[in-house]
């Protein structure tokens, strides 16, 4: 089913990276209707009505997020661009920033006029060496055309933006810990209440968006949000970069609407499974996201259908696994990924992951003991809801939702002290 390039038109456009690219196609045109004729209420009732829900995987409401900032001209507020993207199986935003910049930052300089912010950061991994080019460039170009500085195009709304780069911390995709990261410090996260809305970078309410859900921003305020609102289904709005991986034909980024199903996504758009193979289990939002199962593939990817099959929708990076797979090892190294990222500040995901760890090696390096299923779901228990941040439960996504629906594997391996996928 064809549909409309909204977020990713620009990209495979030559030089759509540059300035000049983004304008000949109608760039900063929705920053130029912002600031002449709407007011910042105008625009958080636009961004409500609209049904934007965050891209960076809480799928919180965007416009109910703007609202929550201080009205108070007087009160310094910051906007930050979450640009960390260390989900493993999603690379959405690298593209947007890489191929696209200019539409991300139209985003945030409008999100700054509506909640009153005149200055934004972009926090951006470090590992994005491209990206970082990217922004920089992109930035000094703003200020050289008069879309950032003083009296942005003779509006008197003055912005100023910058880059910060992290150093690679997964941990750092967390809001508070983003904040804590940019203030200088080890990048841990807060306790919250309160949000980053009242109290952010330094004390100051700040607004955290994500590159996709900004780069929305500026295709809400040209068509507006009912147009933006026909898109998706009754609670996911929009279009959604789904980022396909693993044993497909085509990987990489597909723009369609929530709600499109993860068979459509995986068979039409990304060509299907590698040789000919059956599907055996999908990653459907990230790593971070329970496992699923090909009885799964009519499922449509959205907020509250993903929720009901037992997952989340996340980032919507989709990671397809065929008939060849080892669902233990996958388990593993996915926990090993969030061991290995776990920043220490809390006694159930420093030690708890490691202890997971520890198991799922046990098994699939064929030591596997009696009632070792048991102590994966005791220690899963133990770390899901008891942790600082929600590290805790997506480190233990992949351990439940793997037991869930392949526990025959894990009773071959404990049993038989090998593999049940025929290539092991």
């Amino acid at each position: 089913m064809a549909f409309e390039r909204i977020l990713l038109r620009n990209v495979g456009r030559p030089n759509s990276e540059k300035i000049d690219t983004y304008l000949e196609h109608g760039g900063y045109q929705a920053l130029r209707k912002t600031l002449h004729e709407y007011t910042s209420e105008d625009l958080i009732e636009m961004l409500k009505k609209s049904g934007l829900r965050g891209r960076g995987g809480a799928g919180f409401p965007a416009g109910l997020k703007w609202s929550f900032m201080p009205k108070d001209s007087d009160v310094t507020k910051y906007v930050c661009v979450n640009t960390d993207e260390g989900e493993p199986g999603t690379f959405k935003d690298r593209l947007l920033v890489e191929r696209d910049p200019h539409s991300v930052i139209e985003g945030a300089i409008i999100a700054s006029y509506a909640v009153g912010a005149h200055r934004a950061f972009v926090y951006i991994r470090g590992e994005f060496f491209l990206g970082v080019k990217r922004w920089m460039k992109a930035i000094d170009d703003a200020y050289a055309r008069g879309f950032l500085g003083k009296d942005i195009l003779g509006s008197g709304f003055d912005l100023d933006l910058s880059v910060h780069r992290g150093a690679g911390a997964y941990i750092c995709g967390e809001e508070t810990a983003m904040l804590e990261s940019l203030e200088g410090k080890r990048g841990e996260p807060r306790l919250k209440p309160p949000y980053p809305a009242q109290v952010g970078l330094w004390g100051q309410p700040t607004l955290v968006h994500n590159v996709e859900t900004l780069a929305c921003v500026p295709h809400i305020v040209l068509r507006g949000p009912e147009w933006f609102a026909s898109i998706g289904t009754e609670e996911s709005k929009g279009p959604k970069i789904f980022c396909v991986s693993g044993d497909v034909q085509r990987p990489g980024n597909y723009e369609l609407p929530l709600g499109t199903t993860l068979r459509e996504i995986i068979y039409e758009h990304a060509g299907g499974i590698k040789g000919g193979r059956k599907l055996k289990a999908i990653v459907p939002g990230g790593a971070s996201t329970p496992m699923l199962t090909s009885e799964h593939l009519d499922v449509p990817m959205a907020f509250e259908t993903l929720s009901k099959a037992g997952s989340m929708l996340g980032t919507g990076g989709i990671t397809t696994m065929d008939e060849d797979a080892c669902i233990v090892d996958a388990a593993l190294r996915l926990t090993r990924f969030f061991a290995h990222e776990s920043c220490g500040k809390c006694t159930p995901c420093r030690v708890g992951t490691q202890r997971l760890m520890g198991i799922l090696q046990r098994i699939e390096d064929g030591h596997g003991r009696e009632g070792d299923i048991n102590r994966l779901l005791g220690l899963c228990h133990g770390i899901m809801g008891h942790t600082f941040c929600p590290m805790g439960d997506a480190a233990v996504n992949p351990t439940l939702s793997s037991i869930k629906h392949f526990r025959e594997e894990y009773e071959y391996h404990i049993e038989h002290h090998r593999c049940l996928a025929p290539l092991q």
